[in-house]
C-alpha cells in the first residue's frame, strides 16, 4: 500500500474529526476480454478502491448486481409466463376435444326426427295429390223426361194475377269414377231448368259415394210448383187438339182440301248446375276436389211430353 502524503492526512483529518477505522476495500473479478479462442485466461484484478457508501456497501456492485437480479427476474417471468400460456392452451384444447365428444342431448334427436318426418310425409302427400288430380271424373247427361207440364191461371205471393206452371222432369246422367287408387263423393249445386230466363224448376242431386274405377246412372228429379211466368208463358201452353176433319161430301165441283194446323215451335229451355267430386286420397290430409260445370240446351215439345229426350250432343261439360 502506497504511503499517505502529508497534505491527504492534513485533508483528511479537516474533514473527520472523529476518525473512523478503516473499512477493507472491495475487489470485482471478471474475466479478461481478451480470451476468444477458448484459452485459459488469467483472471486480473482490479486493485483500484471503491468508494465505500454510508452503509458500507459498495455502490457499483450493489447496482450490478440489481440489475442481474432484475435481468433474471424478467426472465423467470417470461419462462413462467411462457409456460403458464403453454398450460392455458393445452387446457383449451383438451377441452375442445372433450366437447367435440359430448354426445348431442335427446331433444335434437326427437326434434330432427319430427322435422324429417314431417318432410317425408308432406313429400309423399304432395306425390298421391300430383298423381290423383289429373284422374277426373267423367260426367254425361244422357236425358230429360218430362212427366208433366201444366199451365194455368193464378196469383204471384203478391196478389198479382198471371200464369203459372207446375212441373215434373227426371234427368238422367252417367257418373264414372276413373280413380285408380280411390273413391269420391259426389254432390251437386242446385239444379236450374230456365225458361226465359225464369227458372221454373230446381233440384239436385243426393250425395254419394262412388269407388274407384266404377260408374253409376244417377237420377235427379227437377220439380216446379206454380211458379209465376208474367206473361211468358203463351209458348208453353200447350195447344187445344186438333179439331176433326170433316169428310167432303160428293158433289159436283172441286174438292177442298183441309190442312191440319201447324204444330207449336219447340220450347228452348236451359238446364245449368255443377257437379262437386272430392276424393279421400289419404284421410283428410290429401282431398282433390273436381268440379264440373255442365250447361244443356233443350228443346221441349208437347208432343214429347212422357217421352225421353237425348240431350247428350246438346250439353257442355266444363271442369272448373
Amino acid at each position: 500500500m502506497h504511503a499517505k502524503t502529508d497534505s491527504e492526512v492534513t485533508s483528511l483529518s479537516a474533514s473527520s474529526p472523529t476518525r473512523s477505522p478503516r473499512r477493507p476495500a472491495y475487489f470485482v473479478q471478471s474475466p479478461s476480454r481478451d480470451s476468444h479462442d477458448g484459452e485459459k485466461t488469467a483472471t486480473s484484478f482490479h486493485s483500484t478502491p471503491v468508494l465505500t457508501s454510508p452503509m458500507g456497501s459498495p455502490p457499483h456492485s450493489h447496482s450490478s448486481s440489481s440489475r442481474f437480479s432484475k435481468i433474471n427476474g424478467s426472465k423467470r417471468k417470461g419462462h413462467a409466463g411462457e409456460k403458464q400460456f403453454a398450460m392455458i392452451e393445452e387446457e383449451g384444447l383438451l377441452d375442445d376435444g372433450d366437447r367435440e365428444q359430448e354426445p348431442l342431448p335427446r331433444r335434437c334427436y326427437v326434434l330432427a326426427f319430427i322435422v324429417g318426418f314431417s318432410l317425408l310425409f308432406a313429400f309423399f302427400s304432395l306425390i298421391l295429390y300430383a298423381a290423383a288430380k289429373p284422374q277426373k271424373p267423367k260426367i254425361s247427361v244422357k236425358s230429360i223426361t218430362f212427366e208433366q207440364l201444366k199451365v194455368q191461371a193464378g196469383q204471384d205471393a203478391g196478389g198479382i194475377g198471371t200464369d203459372m206452371i207446375t212441373m215434373n222432369a227426371t234427368l238422367r246422367m252417367l257418373y264414372r269414377n276413373t280413380g285408380t287408387f280411390f273413391g269420391v263423393h259426389v254432390t251437386s249445386s242446385p239444379i236450374d231448368l230456365s225458361f226465359s230466363q225464369i227458372t221454373i224448376g230446381s233440384g239436385s242431386i243426393k250425395k254419394f259415394y262412388q269407388s274407384r274405377k266404377s260408374q253409376r246412372t244417377v237420377v235427379v228429379n227437377v220439380l216446379g210448383d206454380k211458379i209465376p211466368l208474367y206473361g211468358s208463358g203463351s209458348t208453353l201452353v200447350p195447344p187445344p187438339p186438333p179439331a176433326p176433319i170433316p169428310k167432303p161430301k160428293k158433289k159436283k165441283g172441286p174438292i177442298v182440301i183441309v190442312e191440319p194446323p201447324a204444330p207449336p215451335a219447340p220450347v228452348p229451355m236451359r238446364l245449368n248446375f255443377t257437379v262437386r267430386s272430392r276424393a279421400y286420397v289419404l284421410g283428410k290430409l290429401v282431398q282433390p276436389k273436381f268440379y264440373k260445370r255442365i250447361v244443356c240446351l233443350i228443346n221441349f215439345e208437347h208432343k214429347k211430353l212422357s217421352k225421353h229426350i237425348p240431350i247428350t250432343n246438346n250439353c257442355t261439360v266444363t271442369s272448373i
